[in-house]
C-alpha cells in the first residue's frame, strides 16, 4: 500500500513519534509495519504477490524504526516477543564474549516479559 503523505505523517504521529514496539525516536528513515504481516515472495528480482492482500490496510500498519521492523519481519508479534526473551539463552549458548562479560560484571541481565511501547500506551491510557 502506498501511503499519502498526510497518512503516512498521521501514522508517524500515531505513537506520538515513536516506535510502536521499542519506543525510540523514529528519525528519518522509519518504517510503516503491517502489525499482522502481509508476506510477500520478495527474493527473486520480481517480488511476488502477497499472501494476505486483505491485511495491506491503513489500520494494520504501525509505525517503526528499522531494526524493529527488520527484526519482527513477518512474525506474528507473540512469536517475535518469545524470540525476544528468549535472547538470553541464546547468548548464554552462543556467545563466549557475552558469557565473559558476564563473569566480568561488564552486562547485567534484565530477564523479564517484554511489554511493547504501544502496549504501555495503551495501559496509560486505560488508567
Amino acid at each position: 500500500m502506498k501511503l499519502t503523505k498526510p497518512q503516512r505523517e498521521a501514522l508517524r504521529m500515531k505513537f506520538g513519534g515513536l516506535c510502536a514496539y521499542c519506543g525510540n525516536p523514529l528519525g528519518d528513515r522509519w518504517h510503516a509495519d503491517h502489525f499482522e504481516a502481509v508476506r510477500r515472495n520478495d527474493w527473486g528480482k520480481v517480488p511476488g504477490p502477497p499472501e494476505h492482500p486483505e491485511r495491506d490496510r491503513l489500520d494494520n500498519l504501525m509505525p517503526a524504526c528499522a531494526p524493529c521492523n527488520i527484526d519482527k519481519h513477518s512474525m506474528k508479534l507473540e512469536d517475535w516477543r518469545g524470540q525476544m526473551e528468549r535472547s538470553h539463552d541464546v547468548l548464554h549458548r552462543d556467545n563466549g564474549t557475552y558469557r565473559r562479560m558476564l563473569r566480568y560484571g561488564l552486562v547485567l541481565e534484565a530477564r523479564r516479559p517484554i511489554v511493547f511501547h504501544f502496549e504501555r500506551s495503551a495501559m496509560r491510557a486505560g488508567a
